[in-house]
C-alpha cells in the first residue's frame, strides 16, 4: 500500500462527506483510508459506510483529543506514506498525488511534506512554518504572529525546506512517523503537530512544504460552545510543550497567560457578560486563568470544564 490516509471527524457527517468526496475525486494514488469517527450515531455510520465502501471507520466513543484519536488509526496503517488531513478540508487538485511525488523525489531523510493550506477565501493559513518556541507562542497569544509573511522557512515559492508541521494536512513517511512515536498523547488539542514536526527535525529528519500544492481548510471562524473547555486544555498543552520542566519558564509563561486572561475577564465585566458570545468569552477567560498553573493534564482539564 502506497498511502494510508487518516481523518478524525467529530460527528460532522456533512463536512466529512465533502472531505472524502474531494479526496477520492482528485487522487489516483493507491491508498487505504481510515476515518476515526468520534461519537457518531450508529445510524449515521451505517449510512457513511454504504456511501464510502473503501473507507475503514474506527469508532471512538470515549473522550479523546486529536493525538489519541489519530493514533487509534495510525497503529493500524500499512502504507509507505501517511496522509494526515482534517475533516474540514477540501481538495481542488490531487493533493495526495502531488505530495507523494514530492516525497518520492526528495532524499530519504526528509520525513514529511506539507501543502499550502488556505482558507475558503483563498487567504493563506500556513505554507511551511518557522520554528515555534515560548517567545513565539507569547507573540501568537497576543495575535502578533503572521504566518503569511515570507521567511526562510515559510511562504516561499515551489518546494522548500521548513521547520514544523500543521496538523490540518501533511504527508509523512510512515517509518519516520512511527520512529517518532506517532502523535504525543500528552496533548489534547494542540500543539501536537508542532511538537511532532520539531521532534522529527531534532531526530535529524528534514521537512518540506510545497507552495504549488494547495488544500482548502474550512477552519471555524466562530467560537463554538465548547470553547470554555477547549481553550483551557489547549493552553495547558502549550504550557507543557513550551515551558517543559523548567520552573522558571512555567512561571513566566503562566504569569503572562494569567495576566492576559485576567484583563479579558475585566473587559467582559465592564462591557457585559450575562448572555451570548460575551458570556462564553468571559467563562473561557476565567477557566484559562484558573487552570493555567494546574498540574492536571490537558485532557483532565477539558473534562473538568466540559461538564
Amino acid at each position: 500500500m502506497k498511502v494510508s490516509t487518516v481523518i478524525v471527524s467529530m460527528n460532522r457527517p456533512e463536512i466529512l462527506r465533502a472531505c472524502l468526496y474531494s479526496l477520492f475525486a482528485y487522487n489516483r494514488t493507491e491508498m487505504e483510508v481510515f476515518v476515526v469517527a468520534c461519537r457518531y450515531p450508529k445510524e449515521t455510520l451505517d449510512i457513511l459506510r454504504s456511501e464510502f465502501p473503501p473507507v475503514k471507520f474506527v469508532e471512538s466513543d470515549g473522550i479523546r483529543g486529536f493525538s489519541e484519536n489519530n493514533n487509534l488509526a495510525l497503529r493500524q496503517v500499512s502504507g509507505e506514506y501517511i496522509f494526515i488531513v482534517n475533516d474540514d478540508t477540501e481538495q481542488e487538485m490531487p493533493v495526495v498525488d502531488r505530495l507523494v511525488a514530492d516525497l518520492d523525489r526528495l532524499p530519504e531523510n526528509v520525513a514529511a511534506v506539507s501543502p499550502k493550506i488556505v482558507h475558503p477565501s483563498g487567504k493563506v493559513q500556513t505554507c511551511g512554518r518557522a520554528p515555534w518556541g515560548m517567545c513565539r507562542y507569547i507573540r501568537h497569544y497576543l495575535h502578533l504572529v503572521n504566518e503569511r509573511i515570507p521567511t526562510r522557512w515559510s511562504c516561499r515559492k515551489g518546494l522548500f525546506e521548513t521547520r514544523t508541521l500543521n496538523g490540518a494536512c501533511f504527508l509523512s513517511r510512515a517509518s519516520a512517523f512511527r520512529e517518532a512515536g506517532w502523535f504525543d498523547e500528552r496533548f489534547f488539542f494542540t500543539p501536537e503537530d508542532i511538537a511532532l514536526g520539531q521532534k522529527l527535525v531534532k531526530m535529524g529528519y528534514g521537512l518540506y512544504a510545497d507552495a504549488n500544492t494547495i488544500i482548502v481548510h474550512k477552519a471555524g471562524s466562530t467560537v463554538g460552545p465548547m470553547e470554555a473547555a477547549i481553550k483551557p486544555a489547549r493552553v495547558r498543552g502549550a504550557m507543557l510543550y513550551y515551558a517543559g520542566e523548567s520552573r522558571f519558564k512555567r512561571a513566566i509563561l503562566g504569569s503572562f497567560i494569567h495576566l492576559v486572561e485576567s484583563l479579558r475577564c475585566f473587559k467582559y465585566l465592564i462591557i457585559g457578560h450575562k448572555s451570548g458570545r460575551k458570556a462564553l468569552m468571559f467563562t473561557t477567560a476565567r477557566n484559562v486563568r484558573e487552570s493555567v498553573f494546574s498540574l492536571q493534564s490537558p485532557k483532565e482539564i477539558f473534562i473538568r470544564y466540559a461538564g
